[in-house]
Order: C-alpha cells, then structure tokens, then sequence
C-alpha cells in the first residue's frame, strides 16, 4: 500500500505509516499535484495547501481515503469523493487543548493587565500604581458555548473558585456533564457575567452576535474574549464598546479579516490582540499529523473509520440512487432547525414506500438539522453522536404500511413537550416536495427563501402582506397556502427573491390577522 503526502506533516505522523508497512510517498516540497502519478497511491494526505479536484481523483483509480491534518476541507472536493467511494476524513479535535489554554491565558492576561503592564514597560514607565488588575476568585464567568473547547475552558476556570454561566441553546441543561454550570439565556448571561468567553462556530446566526446592543447590556466592568472566529463580535460596535466605556475590556485571538495589519482596533482603549495563535502550539502541529496518519493507517489496515466526513457505501450506485433523497432529508432538517427556538428533546424520522435506507435518511436529516448549530464539523457519519451528545434522543423507522406515494420521509421534532412533523417527497427522479407542514396540506419545492406565516383564517391576509412586501421592493415568486377543516388559522409560505429586513418580518408579525411570522432560508 502506498499513501502521498503533498503538504508538510511530521515525521513522527509518517512513521506511523512506515511501521505499518505503509510505503509514503513524500512530495510535500517541490511536486503539484497536476504533475504526480496518481494512479498507484491507496491513501492522500493533505493540509491546506494541496487542491484535490474530481479531475485528481478520477485520475487516482486505487485511492481509498484521503485525510486533512486540520479542519478545513475547502480544498477537497468531498463530492467526487463519495461518488467513488473514497473516504474523507479530518482532525477536528486535535486543536482543542491548544485553543483552550490560550483562552484561559487571554482570560488570565486581561484580567492582570499584562499588556498594559508590558507596553508600559517598554516606553521607560514604571506605573505600578496606575495599573491594577483584578481577581478571578468569586467573579462570574460567562461561556457562550459549551462544546468541547467551552467545556474544557470551564474545567480549567473552575479551581479558581470562580462561579459559572453558560449559554448554549442547543444543550439540553439536563444532560450537560458539569452540574456547577447554570446555564441561562445569553441576555442574562451577558448582564452577570464578569468576564465572558465566545466558543461557538461561525454560522448565519452567530456572525454579529455581540452588537452594540448587546455589549450595552454588559456591566461597564465586564470584560470579552474570543479565540473562536472573527465577525461573532461586530468588531465597530466593540470599538465603540471599548472605547466609550461601555465594557473595561477584550482579548481577541480571531477576526473578521485576517491577517490584521492595520485596523482601529489597535488604538482601542485596554484591548489585547493575538494573531490567531488559538491552536499555533508544537503539540496541535505534531497532533494534527499523527492522528490523520493513525487514521488512515487503521482505514487502509482494518477499515476502522474515524472523523469521517462522507458516507462509507461500498455500493455506490446505491449512494448514487439515494442522493435525491439524502438532499430531501438534509433540506427537511434546515427548515426543523430554524423553526426550532430551543433545546431539542428528540427527533424522529420514518421513511416509506421504496424508500427502506432509514439510517442514510436520518443522517443527512441530523446533517441538516446541526449545520446552524456546530457548522461544517458536522458531517453524515458523526450527525448522530453529535446530536446525542446535545441530549437529543433519535427514533428512526421504516413504516411497511400502503401510503399514498412512491415515497415517504416524516420528519418529527419535539421540544418543549410539542412535536412539529413535515412530510416530505419525491416525484419521479428530481421532483422533491413538501407535502404535509405542521397539520397543514401543501405542495411546496423547498429551495431558496420564504416567509412563514400563521394567519388567522380570514380575507384579507394575502393582500395586507403582498402590500408590505412590495413597499420595500421584495417579490413575491410564489405563494403556498394551507389550511384545515374545522379550524380558524391557516398558514401560508411565501417564496421571495431577496432577503426581508427584520423590520419587514417584525412588521407582518404585528398585523391583526396574523399570529406569527418567520423568515426561512433553504440552500
């Protein structure tokens, strides 16, 4: 067996492959890809500098499983991939230590005022007076996010005697590990908290998270700190923030444009940059490189799977014929996800009729379900542990009952003692359809934009909002009613063509006749 190594990995990480008796083929210098043989090699590892397309892997008639030393699969493209049966796998865990000690090394520095204890230093000044810190002990810490690198952040805070919130609306508070955390909402969360710690991915709901209004709800003593991503703290409304005493002061590890060189930030007032150092440590470096190896070495040996981010289907014209309904399935969770508005008890899928893969259902239901809430670290083969690992309990089912169609995916989610169930369909080869929302009838295509809305069942409605919407420019491209026999309230989905602005949402949702209104946006 051979595997190609086309980024820079450690020697300890290649030796692992020759003690398996693994031939490696190192071209991590001087080679492109366009100009390596590709027709022999069984395993390819990546990091971030080598660009595998589907031309590379068609040419690669032996690979196996390519792995990323790191995160980021940008470069890979996991499509062609799957569709010849080649495994893609990554290291998303290797980082985590590193990135939690510099949160608590941020937390630590700001805290004592190392910064400005240093740059002082450094003109001549000696202000030991001027500068005084404070302690950790019997402040309040507040973690937005409780993940793995939130949780780990937490274990290390704790000894310091330190009194914990966390916010995660994704965690059920019950089944979260650490009983000395009280988790709250954000807005409680950003009023106590002393000093608060961002750990969430970057996604549509997070980027901007910490505005001007939120920051505004902090103590003027609170300090924030984010080694997560850039752009979840408005970086103009901290500048403002920081420097009309609204907060007493930041850390920050990411931004929303890296790298930095010149940004007003830097003059902010008691503000404490890093360059992304969050997992620049020797030991992510060399860990990154010896579990990919590991990885590879126990796919290529034993067809042990770990951090896998595509389905391992030997039969491939299966996986070809499932991935109208795969794409279905993914489509229903986007739409559970965003009507959801809290912690998720459990979720239950059954498909029908032909279609009998329940579990590739439930996983690309899950994929879609969790994208909002972890990001891209979500994939088909750890949706299901990712979401027990939140509390959520998953059913799934193959009903042998004579239906109506072809084919039948149900969709159930439950929270808060409610359940909302959406059915879902394909017609013929390409056709997929919503066909059953929440006790409603309907034949919606689910792609692109929509607004949703409870109604009242009365005349009127279709035009009050169809008015709204043309005052501001947003077209209507369609228009999807439901109603039910013996009842007073009808919904109604409304596909447009550019985004509403939250005013224009907020605006539909205080008619008389209408009882709630969401806008919801499908890939």
């Amino acid at each position: 067996m051979k595997v190609l190594v086309t980024d820079p990995i450690s020697d300890e990480g290649k030796q692992i492959l020759t003690d398996a008796d693994i031939k490696v083929e190192d071209a991590s210098e001087n080679q492109s890809s366009s100009k390596l043989d590709l027709s022999e090699i069984d395993g390819w590892i990546v990091r971030s500098g080598t660009t595998i397309t589907a031309k590379n892997i068609k040419q690669a008639e032996n690979l196996r499983v390519i792995g990323r030393a790191g995160v980021g699969v940008d470069n890979i493209d996991i499509h062609a991939a799957t569709m010849s049966g080649i495994l893609v796998m990554n290291t998303p865990d290797a980082n985590t230590i590193s990135a939690t000690e510099h949160t608590v090394a941020l937390i630590l520095a700001l805290a004592r005022n190392v910064h400005e204890g240093y740059h002082s230093m450094i003109h001549g000044k000696w202000e030991r007076e001027k500068i005084i810190g404070t302690e950790l002990r019997n402040k309040t810490i507040g973690v937005v996010g409780l993940g793995k690198i939130g949780t780990e952040v937490i274990k290390r805070l704790h000894p310091f005697k330190i009194n914990v919130l966390g916010f995660d609306p994704y965690i059920n508070k019950n089944n979260y590990e650490l009983d000395y955390v009280e988790i709250v909402e954000l807005d409680d969360l950003c009023k106590k908290s002393d000093f608060i710690t961002i750990h969430v991915p970057k996604t549509d709901s997070t980027v901007g998270l910490f505005d001007l209004d939120r920051l505004k709800m902090m103590k003027p003593t609170a300090q924030i700190i984010n080694c997560a991503r850039g752009g979840i703290i408005d970086e103009n409304a901290l500048l403002v923030a920081l420097n009309d005493g609204t907060i007493s002061g930041a850390a920050l590890d990411v931004f929303e444009n890296e790298p930095v060189i010149d940004s007003p930030l830097i003059r902010a007032k008691n503000i404490l940059f890093t360059p992304h150092l969050g997992a620049s440590t020797f030991e992510a470096n060399q860990g990154v490189s010896t579990a990919i190896c590991e990885q590879v070495r126990d796919y290529l040996i034993n067809e042990t799977i770990g951090n896998a981010l595509n389905i391992p289907i030997s039969d491939m014209d299966l996986l070809k014929s499932l991935e109208p309904y795969m794409r279905l399935a993914e489509q229903l969770g986007t739409l559970h996800q965003q009507i959801a508005s809290g912690p998720v008890e459990s979720v239950s899928i059954s498909t029908a009729g032909t279609l009998k893969e329940i579990n590739v259902i439930t996983l690309a239901f899950l994929k879609g379900f969790l994208k909002e809430i972890h990001g891209s670290t979500v994939n088909y083969i750890n949706a299901a542990a990712v979401a027990e690992s939140t509390g959520i309990q998953i059913e799934e089912t193959y009903s042998h009952k004579k239906i109506d169609y072809s084919n039948l995916i149900t969709a159930t989610v439950t929270l808060n003692g409610e359940s909302l169930t959406i059915w879902g369909c394909l017609f013929g080869e390409a056709l997929p359809r919503i066909i059953f929302f929440d006790g409603f009838h309907l034949d919606l295509n689910p792609e692109g934009q929509f607004l949703l809305i409870y109604n009242k069942d009365v005349p009127g409605v279709v035009g009050k909002v169809g008015t709204l919407l043309g005052e501001i420019n947003v077209n209507i491209a369609g228009y999807q009613l439901g109603r039910k026999e013996k009842s007073d309230i009808a919904i109604g989905l409304i596909r447009v063509d550019s985004d509403p602005s939250p005013d224009l949402v907020e605006k539909i949702a205080s008619l008389d006749e209408v009882i709630s209104a969401k806008f919801i946006a499908l890939d």
